[in-house]
């Protein structure tokens, strides 16, 4: 009879086993945040005949098995796989410029038994694993493996660019520059990594100050700002980067910022397409073009301000009901919120992405090792950035990106990659604790050896 009553909590310890040490907090919040994204979604479509939010629950159902799977398989083993996972993301990425499916004037899909997958997401996975297995080992404490990286992460990052898919490759640049971080890159040198980009947005755009003092041609001006910036990214390079006699760092790293800033120029006027400029002087002129290239952000911040602070309530927001916001099941999904929610119900939103990015932190300062600790890092900068920029977009703050709102956004393909991180960064918690109990026991049992 003792023997009937404990098979089932003996078969319930059993199943359990797997996930004990599993971030539940972690596992928990992303799924709370993908039903209220349904939602999110059914009220943004309510009158329409679409099914998008069941899809949506459907694939972070999918996403949750996945990650529950992940979580119970040691991620060590990626360690072993790394550069198969590296060729197989590239590999994806040149099957989709050639054989990929074209829409909005960008080919970023391949066409899989109906459904449309964007490789360039699952990408993002791909090099955080690739990265962490190359970090693990050489630290990015040095100038050599700092290049290493770069130059490994660029033929993915090209690729992605030149689908085009301009958001996804800034969503790279964030993992990359994270995960350096992480790996005891001096932060001046992530600095001068991206001051070429700066220096094209400077030299490229209408800043105040930003106008020409010395000008060529059409093609070739300086304004203060620029100017300024290279002065600053000489010193800096001066200052933290080797070969400093004669000023050799500093006077290439300026010369590197003037090449960067005038290609800015050059790029504005013949590379960039006619949409992506209208999206940056949008975000630089708030009020410019609102029947146009403005009407997505200008329509999304009256909808988040309509609300006020407690919103008008669950399918009672005006501009989402009658579909005023633009895309608003996928990149602007916020604005749903902030309109129909209020101002309590965004910095409650904001509230639960916090606690998963401090969740993350946690894991990776907790994890066994370095391996581990860089795919934590690697999924918090995809995630934080996402966010961030997401945000940002829809209350002005950003210019849009076509980044999506992580787990509350429409999109089969991003929805299944976060999953696929958070699946992980799981296994790392998974196996962090067990790892340090049995290497304790270990200890032990040596210590008792000796002494006896």
């Amino acid at each position: 009879m003792l023997l009937k009553r404990s098979l089932p909590k003996i078969r319930w310890k059993y199943w359990v086993k797997p996930w004990q040490q599993v971030d539940w907090l972690l596992f928990c919040l992303p799924i709370g945040v993908s039903v209220f994204g349904g939602i999110m979604i059914l009220s943004t479509e309510l009158k329409q005949p679409v099914t998008d939010w069941w899809w949506h629950w459907l694939v972070a159902g999918i996403g949750t098995l996945i990650a529950l799977f992940l979580a119970r398989c040691r991620y060590e083993n990626l360690l072993q796989w790394h550069w198969v996972t590296y060729a197989l993301t590239n590999l994806s990425l040149i099957t989709v410029m050639i054989a990929g499916t074209s829409a909005k004037g960008a080919q970023r899909w391949i066409s899989i038994a109906g459904f449309n997958v964007q490789p360039s997401e699952f990408a993002k996975i791909g090099i955080i694993i690739t990265l962490a297995a190359l970090l693990h080992k050489r630290t990015a404490s040095t100038l050599e493996s700092v290049f290493r990286a770069l130059a490994i992460t660029a033929v993915p990052w090209a690729l992605v660019f030149l689908q085009p898919d301009l958001a996804t490759s800034l969503v790279f640049a964030a993992i990359v520059l994270g995960m350096l971080y992480w790996a005891n890159a001096n932060p001046g040198w992530l600095i001068l990594m991206i001051s070429p980009v700066v220096s094209a947005i400077l030299f490229s755009t209408n800043w105040p100050l930003s106008a020409p003092i010395i000008s060529l041609n059409q093609e070739v001006s300086f304004g203060i700002l620029g100017l300024i910036w290279v002065v600053a990214m000489g010193i800096l390079a001066w200052w933290t980067l080797p070969w400093r006699r004669f000023g050799l760092n500093g006077i290439s790293v300026s010369t590197l910022n003037l090449l960067g800033g005038e290609l800015g120029v050059f790029a504005w006027n013949h590379i960039l397409k006619d949409y992506q400029k209208a999206r940056l002087t949008v975000f630089l002129r708030p009020g410019y073009d609102l029947l146009g290239a403005g009407y997505h952000q200008h329509q999304s911040r009256i909808a988040i301000g309509a609300g006020e602070v407690w919103g008008w309530g669950l399918f009672k927001g005006p501009m989402t009901q009658l579909n005023f916001v633009p895309e608003q099941h996928t990149d602007f999904i916020f604005s749903a919120v902030g309109e129909e929610f209020g101002f309590v119900g965004c910095l409650v939103v904001l509230f639960v992405f916090c606690l998963i990015c401090f969740r993350l932190l946690h894991v990776a300062q907790t994890a066994k090792d370095n391996f581990g600790s860089l795919l934590a890092i690697g999924v918090l900068s995809m995630i934080v950035f996402q966010l961030i920029v997401n945000v940002g977009m829809t209350v002005g703050l950003a210019p849009v990106a076509g980044i999506p709102l992580p787990w509350m956004s429409y999109g089969r393909s991003a929805m299944l990659t976060n999953f696929i991180g958070l699946g992980i960064v799981e296994s790392v918690a998974n196996f962090r604790q067990r790892q340090k109990y049995y290497s304790s026991q270990e200890s032990v049992v040596s210590r008792n050896i000796t002494d006896n």
